[in-house]
């Protein structure tokens, strides 16, 4: 493991270990030199790769011919920051061992362990990666969508990105909620190589996977939302026999109507919308009319999911989630008048079968009132033109 340099009578040591510790001599002549090697070794746990929450730990020795210093040791992150450690120190200063717990996917990086002494006067850099497999998403979020509409769904890995060199594993799952049963949507696994494979599990449930425009990135796409997919979607990442995960909680509104169709003169309309699943204290559901003003306007009650509003008139309305001030989804309803002749109907038959009689008959008398004048103006139209007649043959 060792080797000289014919030229300058170098001495090389190679693959370095703690035995190697220890005064070498070089002698040329009536001439000796010597030098003492202090070995530092630089173990860490999990051979560097790390999941959220992982606590790392380092194990740091010394060996020297000479009686071993007590260290002071830094830890800097790869931003360059100090880390704080619980250091353990043995009974003897040949080993320390220092943890760094709840680690998180930002810790990735190169990390730099400075060890310092005095005497005998050690200032040493040990450099050492770090890699933290997770999401670059949040742990978790949600994410609001319309019924009809479309949605993708994204889980951003970081494997590629750290330089991921192990294989992994991982599957979404979906919940309709927190208790209750879930469902396996797609697998994935990596390579070693980076390359991401997709298997997809369900058949009953309607889903697309897209290809990824980012490296990485796991989409779902649900092409026309329905009011039962909603739920909590679950992408988990597993790694030496441990598992982290991200969920996106899906929330999806609906509008609907008591009454189907035109609104009748005279009549009222009650209008919903409704959210699939309970709001937080900063989120309402709001009812507001266009163009209308602030008497049309109808909000939901802290944590209600179901706002109703009674509109007596024709126009549009919109129902607006909004969270935090931010308004995040909206849909509208248009409320339409029925014509003049549904609503003497709809009137008459509310009251009784007579007067949908009386109605009727009101109806057909107006069509013929009204044929009967036309045809009195026909009348006195052809009169005159015949008066005009007997009056240019007089001449």
């Amino acid at each position: 493991r060792s080797e000289i340099n014919a030229n300058n009578k170098h001495l090389k040591v190679l693959d370095l270990r703690l035995s190697d510790a220890g005064i070498y001599t070089c002698e040329y002549g009536s001439h000796k030199v010597s030098i003492s090697l202090h070995v530092f070794q630089l173990t860490i746990s999990s051979d560097g790769h790390f999941l959220p929450n992982d606590v790392l730990e380092l194990t740091l020795m010394q060996n020297s011919s000479h009686t071993l210093p007590n260290l002071n040791i830094t830890l800097f992150n790869s931003n360059n920051n100090i880390v704080r450690s619980e250091v353990l120190q043995d009974k003897s200063p040949q080993k320390y061992t220092l943890k760094i717990k709840q680690l998180e996917t930002t810790d990735s990086g190169t990390w730099m362990c400075h060890i310092l002494s005095d005497p005998p006067s050690i200032n040493q850099n040990i450099m050492f990666d770090v890699k933290v497999l997770g999401f670059q998403n949040p742990n978790s979020e949600r994410k609001y969508a319309t019924v009809d509409s479309s949605v993708i769904l994204s889980w951003h890995l970081n494997f590629q990105k750290i330089k991921w060199k192990k294989g992994l594993t991982g599957r979404l799952y979906w919940k309709q909620n927190e208790n209750a049963a879930s469902h396996d949507l797609l697998d994935f696994n990596a390579t070693a190589q980076g390359q991401l494979h997709v298997t997809r599990k369900s058949r009953r449930f309607q889903f697309e996977i897209p290809e990824s425009k980012r490296e990485g990135t796991i989409d779902v796409k649900l092409p026309k939302v329905h009011f039962n997919h909603s739920g909590q979607y679950h992408c988990q990442l597993a790694y030496n026999g441990r598992y982290t995960q991200s969920m996106i909680e899906l929330v999806v509104m609906k509008v609907s109507a008591n009454h189907v169709g035109p609104l009748p003169r005279g009549a009222q309309m009650t209008l919903i919308c409704q959210v699939s699943t309970s709001l937080s204290s900063k989120a309402q559901l709001r009812w507001e009319r266009v163009n209308g003003t602030q008497m049309d306007i109808k909000k939901s009650k802290e944590h209600e999911v179901k706002v109703e509003v009674n509109v007596s008139a024709a126009g549009v309305w919109n129902c607006h989630l909004i969270e935090d001030n931010d308004r995040k989804i909206s849909l509208n309803y248009s409320v339409e008048e029925a014509p003049v002749w549904i609503s003497y109907a709809v009137t008459g038959a509310s009251i009784g079968g007579s007067v949908l009689v009386f109605g009727l008959v009101f109806i057909s008398g107006t069509s013929w009132h009204r044929r009967r004048q036309r045809a009195k103006r026909m009348a006195r139209a052809r009169q005159y033109l015949l008066e005009n007649k007997t009056c240019q043959c007089q001449q």
